[in-house]
C-alpha cells in the first residue's frame, strides 16, 4: 500500500479476523494522498466478496455526517460480522452476519474525508478544513492510487453507494470519477453507477420534506399541518425568524424532539456511549437534543445536515454529543481496542486518537446547495444506473423529500409506482425511470440495512444484477 505513513503499516497490508470458518480475508490499510506521505491519510477497510470476488462489483460505502465514519456502516448495516455486548458491555462477540453485502461483492468502506474514523493527516489542522468539492477530490485521488495497487479489481464494475450526507458525497464523487475518466486519468475506474440511501440532495427540497412526513405518520395533527404550510406559504426551509411560520415550526420541532429521528419506530438509547452502559429506555432523554439543536440551527431541516444557503455543517461531534438515540458502544470498544487496530493495520490510539462515530476534527463547508443536476447529468448523460432509496420512518431525511426530486425529474418512467415484494411479502414500494430507480422499504429508518437487513440486501443485489425492483 502507498504511504500509509504510520510505523507498523506494511506494504499492501491484510489483516484477518481469524475466523474459525475461514472465510475470506478482510483487508485494510492507507492510502497516502501525498507522494512524500506528508498529509492526508485515507483509511480503507475491504470485506471481499464470499461469491466469486474476482468477477464481483467492487461496491465503495460512505457513512455521512458530514464528519462521521463509515464504520457504523461496517459495524451496524451490512458488514460481515455481527456484533453483540456480553458481561454489561464489559465485552463482546463476534458472528457470521447472514445478511452481509459482501455475500455477493467486494465492500469498501472508507473514512472520509481526513480526520473522520481512522483517516488522518500528519500536516496539520489546516488538512482538516474541507468541503464537498475537495472531499469529492481526494477520495477520486485515493480510488486512483488504489486501483492502481490492486490490478485485479481494475476490470471489476464499481459502483458507489452511501447514506444520510452521503447523498452529497456519492454523485459528487461520482461526477469527479467520470470527469477523470474523460480526462484520461489512470488507471480507467470502470464506474457503472451509484447508490444514495436516506440521502441529502437539495437544500429546499430536503428542508420541507418533515411536515408532510409528519402528518402522515400523525407526528402533528392536520390541523397543524394545514396551519403551518398556510404560516410558511407552503415552503418553511427559510422560515424568518420571529414569524408565525417559524413559531409554527417550533411547535412542529417540540412535538417531535422526544422521538428516535432516525427511526420513528425505534426507542431512543439514553445511556452512556461509554463501554459498561446501561440502556434503561425508562430513564430521561439526557438533554432535550432537538429543540437546542434547531433553534441555534435556524430550524433548519435535515438536524444538521443543512445550512439556509451554502456554507459551514455541523456534526453532532461539534456539539459535544452522539448522533440522538444511537447506542455506538461495540464500535467504540471494537475500533478502540489495539488489538484489533493493529490486525486491521489501522494506526494506533497514540498517533490518531480514539475512534468516534463523528469527528469534531473536520471543519466542512457545504459548497453545492443542490445535487439534482449532477444526479441528471450522471444518468441521462453519462448512462449510469442510479438506486435512490428511503427507509420510510426516517424523520431525519424523510422519504417525502426523496420522493419529490426524484419525480420531479421528468425521466421516461418505465414501471409506475408500485409495491415491490420479498418473500411473498410488501416489502416497500418503487418507481423506476430510465437509467434511475427510487424505492422505500417498508418500516424501515435512516440506516436501512440495520433494521431490513434482508430487504436490503435483496434490494442491493437486484440493483447490482440489473434486476427490476
Amino acid at each position: 500500500m502507498r504511504g500509509g505513513g504510520t510505523a507498523g503499516l506494511g506494504t499492501g497490508a491484510k489483516g484477518s479476523h481469524g475466523d474459525p470458518q475461514n472465510r475470506p480475508c478482510e483487508n485494510g490499510g492507507y492510502v497516502s494522498l501525498s507522494e512524500d506521505g506528508i498529509g492526508k491519510h485515507l483509511y480503507w477497510y475491504m470485506a471481499e466478496s464470499e461469491s466469486k470476488p474476482a468477477e464481483d462489483p467492487v461496491v465503495l460505502w460512505l457513512n455521512g455526517g458530514p464528519g462521521c465514519s463509515s464504520f457504523d456502516g461496517f459495524v451496524y448495516e451490512h458488514g460481515p460480522f455481527l456484533f453483540n455486548y456480553i458481561n454489561g458491555g464489559k465485552g463482546y462477540t463476534l458472528r457470521e452476519n447472514p445478511h452481509s453485502w459482501n455475500k455477493i461483492a467486494n465492500m469498501m468502506y472508507l473514512d472520509s474525508p481526513a480526520g473522520v474514523g481512522l483517516s488522518y493527516s500528519n500536516r496539520g489542522t489546516s488538512d482538516y478544513f474541507t468541503n464537498d468539492d475537495t472531499t469529492a477530490a481526494d477520495a477520486e485521488a485515493m480510488l486512483r492510487k488504489w486501483f492502481a495497487d490492486h490490478p485485479q479489481f481494475q476490470g471489476n464494475e464499481f459502483f458507489i453507494s452511501g447514506e444520510s450526507y452521503a447523498g452529497v458525497y456519492v454523485p459528487n464523487l461520482a461526477k469527479a470519477v467520470v470527469e477523470g475518466n474523460l480526462a484520461g486519468k489512470t488507471p480507467y475506474i470502470n464506474l457503472k453507477g451509484y447508490m444514495v440511501g436516506n440521502g441529502c440532495t437539495d437544500l429546499e427540497v430536503d428542508g420541507n420534506a418533515l411536515p408532510l412526513f409528519a402528518a402522515g405518520k400523525s407526528l402533528i395533527s392536520q390541523r397543524d399541518f394545514v396551519d403551518l404550510n398556510a404560516a410558511c406559504s407552503n415552503n418553511i426551509w427559510n422560515s424568518t425568524r420571529g414569524s408565525q411560520c417559524d413559531k409554527d415550526l417550533a411547535g412542529l420541532v417540540e412535538d417531535i424532539a422526544d422521538l428516535n429521528i432516525y427511526d420513528i419506530l425505534e426507542p431512543c438509547f439514553t445511556g452512556s456511549p461509554q463501554e459498561g452502559a446501561s440502556n434503561d429506555h425508562s430513564a430521561p432523554l439526557p438533554t432535550a437534543h432537538m429543540p437546542k439543536v434547531l433553534a441555534t440551527h435556524g430550524r433548519r431541516w435535515p438536524a444538521l445536515g443543512s445550512t439556509p444557503h451554502p456554507g459551514r455543517v455541523h456534526n453532532w461531534a461539534h456539539l459535544g454529543l452522539t448522533p440522538p438515540c444511537t447506542d455506538v458502544r461495540v464500535a467504540m470498544k471494537w475500533l478502540n481496542d489495539p488489538e484489533v487496530r493493529q490486525a486491521i493495520h489501522a494506526a494506533p490510539i497514540s498517533a490518531i486518537g480514539q475512534w468516534s462515530i463523528c469527528s469534531d476534527m473536520v471543519l466542512y463547508e457545504r459548497t453545492i446547495p443542490s445535487l439534482i443536476p449532477i444526479h441528471k447529468d450522471l444518468t441521462q448523460k453519462h448512462g449510469l444506473r442510479a438506486l435512490i432509496y428511503s427507509g420510510d420512518h426516517d424523520a431525519a431525511v424523510p422519504h417525502t423529500g426523496s420522493e419529490a426530486w426524484t419525480s420531479a425529474l421528468g425521466f421516461p418512467v418505465t414501471s409506475r409506482w408500485h409495491p415491490w415484494y420479498f418473500s411473498n411479502q410488501v416489502a416497500g414500494y418503487a418507481t423506476e425511470y430510465t437509467n434511475l430507480t427510487y424505492a422505500t422499504v417498508l418500516g424501515a429508518g435512516h440506516m436501512v440495512p440495520q433494521n431490513k437487513p434482508r430487504e436490503a440486501l435483496e434490494m442491493f443485489e437486484r440493483f447490482l444484477s440489473k434486476k427490476t425492483i
